[in-house]
């Protein structure tokens, strides 16, 4: 008998609790097979053993290809598009099967390949998620309950392609489902699950295909209700217009307001200049100032990024591996708690002066934010998305780079915001102790030498807009990020 699938006298124990009891099944090169029960009864522990995703304490498993897997929850990457979503196994090299929008057209999604799961609804992450199946190699489809969510038109609507779409790809199916009337109609054999164990296989061809769906007061009620459709996007209004958007710039004309009148009322340039003349020395100052800010952009950034590498460097096996981060904590720790304005004069002692002791210095100033970031969005990627690569065999770097990383990168934002701001008081820091680094710090320093508190104020000006900019930068592409993601 030719059967891509052989189970024999499979046991799982699960937290001490066995799951199944000597399981064996065959099932046939392009049978359809059921599987029904209760809930615990095993049905979906059955399709993971299949899957490779569990392994049994006891029997064999043969599977002559390995399985596609549609989860009951879908699992699409939220970053991704259908489209790319499709393409998945054969970016990890795990395609084979249908050409990704040759998948798309066939389930009926080809004119949504560019939206993201967020935009589309349950039913049309339905249609995705088996044409990710059918983009993978093998001939052995696994379905754990995937349209249970879907109200019951749209479900009968998807049993019917499902049906369809077996009868043209011919492969070897194993269905999870709840529904009798769902398993005698689709499959070719129903197998009962009851407390871990297979009590009856029973043959349903030709079985109630016909009736099933079309007798009496039901087929009358589903005639008058119409053809169940998932089409529905997502689509996003734009956000109504509201003046609290205007109350950054209200508060901004307030403080230059303020700033104006007590400088005023002062009169004492020396203390506390008007916002015209800090006006005017910028304009008076542009070129040296400009050459300034240039510096210290440049040092900041370099040490975002040198700051950002290695946090990632150092944060990913910290993540991975939760003894290698205990053993590191009380440096993590020590390294934060120290100030970065009491190593500037140690890093001078050591490694003297000039732009690469500046730019380490704003290294260290941006490296715990993001260390702590890739730590905690590594962990927080779902599990649930991990299964998904498990079952497309994905190496350890295929799972870094096309789920960890973009899994992580909302939480890795956010620890770059603060890494951003850190590394310009890092920059500036450093230009306080090194004369001839000659950025905004170092003019700030000359022009309190010198009693210039325009210059000063013009200084401090150019900083806080950098600063601001970076930051909005950073947060805009945080919100597209999560945007995409439905969030």
């Amino acid at each position: 008998m030719d059967a891509p699938i052989e189970l024999r006298d499979v046991t799982v124990r699960l937290g001490g609790e066995t799951i199944l009891d000597g399981v064996s099944v065959d099932v046939r090169r392009g049978e359809f097979l059921a599987l029904i029960g209760p809930s615990g009864g095993g049905k979906s522990t059955v399709l993971r053993v299949i899957a490779g995703l569990l392994r049994p304490v006891s029997g064999s498993v043969r599977v002559q290809s390995a399985p596609a897997l549609v989860f009951q929850d879908y699992r699409l990457l939220p970053w991704r598009t259908a489209l790319r979503n499709v393409q998945l196994p054969a970016v990890l090299g795990a395609g084979g099967g249908l050409d990704a929008r040759e998948a798309l057209h066939l389930v009926g999604m080809e004119a949504y390949a560019d939206y993201y799961p967020a935009q589309l609804s349950g039913g049309m992450r339905a249609r995705i998620a088996l044409a990710r199946a059918l983009a993978q190699s093998g001939d052995v489809l696994l379905l754990d309950e995937p349209f249970a969510a879907l109200d019951a038109l749209v479900r009968e609507r998807f049993n019917a392609e499902l049906r369809h779409l077996h009868e043209k790809t011919g492969r070897t199916t194993v269905l999870v489902t709840h529904s009798i009337r769902e398993a005698v109609w689709l499959a070719d054999r129903v197998a009962v699950l009851r407390g871990g164990k297979i009590v009856e296989i029973l043959d349903t061809r030709g079985e109630g295909r016909v009736s099933a769906y079309t007798d009496g007061m039901e087929a009358h009620l589903r005639a008058v209700l119409g053809a169940g459709d998932s089409t529905r996007l997502r689509v996003e209004g734009r956000e109504p217009f509201s003046r609290s958007r205007l109350l950054p710039l209200l508060a901004i004309a307030l403080g230059l307001t303020v700033w104006e009148v007590a400088a005023a009322k002062l009169n004492a340039p020396y203390l506390l200049p008007l916002p015209s003349a800090v006006w005017d020395k910028l304009i008076a100052s542009r070129a040296s100032l400009a050459l300034s800010l240039w510096t210290t952009v440049s040092t900041a950034l370099l040490g975002t990024l040198l700051g950002g590498v290695l946090g990632l460097l150092i944060g990913y096996p910290l993540a991975k591996y939760r003894p290698l981060e205990r053993f590191v904590s009380p440096y993590l720790v020590a390294s934060q708690s120290t100030p970065i304005v009491v190593l500037a004069p140690l890093l001078v002692s050591w490694v003297g002066y000039g732009y690469l002791p500046a730019v380490l210095v704003s290294a260290l100033s941006a490296l715990y934010p993001i260390i702590v970031s890739t730590l905690v969005g590594v962990r927080e990627v779902d599990r649930a998305y991990h299964e998904v690569f498990s079952s497309l065999r994905a190496t350890a770097m295929q799972r870094l780079t096309h789920l960890e990383l973009p899994g992580a990168l909302p939480v890795l934002l956010g620890g770059l915001r603060l890494a951003a701001s850190l590394a310009l008081i890092g920059a500036v820091v450093w230009e306080f102790v090194d004369p001839n680094h000659q950025g905004l710090g170092f003019q700030v320093q000359r022009a309190a030498n010198y009693a210039d508190k325009a210059t000063q104020f013009a200084a401090i000006t150019l900083l806080i807009l950098f600063g601001v900019l970076v930051y909005s930068l950073i947060t805009a592409l945080e919100r597209r990020v999560m945007r995409r993601r439905g969030r």
